[in-house]
């Protein structure tokens, strides 16, 4: 039986995430054999760096591996690159593991045209940043046709450190999409609580500690609150995403005719900071918004 060592593997999309990933899997021993990125630049940077080719089309990646991870970034790039002249083409027997945030009928959608061409498709949602794609430490939740989540498996456990089998396609993208729904709420939440401590004067490592031993605590206070207070942005999961991910939760939520009205708030938040010009910087400069004294 061929082990996936022994599979050739192509990255699609090489941003901070999927560049990552492909160095992981580098170092771990896989074959990663393609990349492709719109960017030519990124592209042929990493494919230097770890000494795959660089593929000139989709089609490429597709005609020099057995597995394709792709990381792209919403729904319209996702339809872009699964096409007969794209992705799909001579795609019969390969795996595709699908790892952006895109929505759960769009994970359907492509599943449904990978096997229209005798291939497969899981979705692989990833609830970590690029520290952890780098170190083989993402949470990972998997979707699909077991089948193709049972041959890819030893691959993404190489990836993660938690990998959770949610069950059909489109079901890991809906709990994904609710993962970053609160995350992002939580997020709005403590730059407005540290914002109003700021603007009453209150020491914000006090209050910053008080949060932790309290209810107020959450994992956003741990990984952005310094953040917010030092204004430091550096980006590993960008405002232009936050409003991205709460805007596919709060389609849901119409959907299924549930209110969400924190959630919608929140997505017009981050939505402000794309209009600032600020879409690239860190989830954290939602703060800039709250804290006194800070450009509007």
């Amino acid at each position: 039986m061929v082990g996936m060592k022994d599979q050739r593997i192509g990255v699609v999309g090489l941003g901070r995430m999927g560049a990552n990933m492909a160095r992981r899997l580098k170092d771990c021993g896989y074959q990663v054999t393609v990349v492709f990125d719109v960017v030519d630049e990124v592209a042929a940077a990493l494919g230097t760096e770890i000494g795959a080719k660089v593929a000139t089309s989709l089609a490429d990646v597709t005609a020099g591996a057995e597995v394709i991870l792709t990381v792209v970034t919403d729904d319209a790039a996702m339809r872009g690159i699964f096409t007969a002249d794209g992705l799909l083409q001579g795609a019969e027997g390969r795996v595709f593991v699908n790892c952006a945030t895109v929505s759960p009928a769009v994970h359907e959608e492509v599943a449904g045209l990978c096997r229209a061409a005798g291939a497969e498709a899981i979705e692989a949602c990833m609830a970590s940043s690029i520290t952890q794609a780098r170190e083989g430490t993402l949470y990972l939740m998997v979707a699909g046709e077991e089948s193709a989540w049972l041959r890819v498996e030893p691959m993404l456990r190489d990836l993660s450190k938690s990998l959770r089998y949610i069950g059909a396609t489109g079901s890991a993208a809906k709990v994904k999409a609710l993962v970053n729904m609160v995350m992002n709420i939580n997020t709005a939440a403590l730059a407005e609580g540290l914002g109003l401590g700021a603007a009453m004067g209150l020491d914000l490592a006090m209050l910053s500690e008080v949060f932790s031993q309290t209810g107020a605590n959450s994992r956003v206070l741990e990984t952005d609150g310094a953040d917010m207070i030092a204004r430091e942005h550096d980006c590993y999961f960008s405002a232009a995403h936050a409003a991205k991910d709460s805007g596919i939760a709060n389609a849901l939520a119409r959907e299924a005719g549930v209110a969400v009205p924190l959630s919608d708030a929140t997505e017009e938040q981050y939505r402000r900071l794309i209009s600032l010009g600020r879409g690239e910087l860190d989830k954290s400069a939602v703060a800039e918004l709250t804290f006194p004294g800070r450009a509007q």
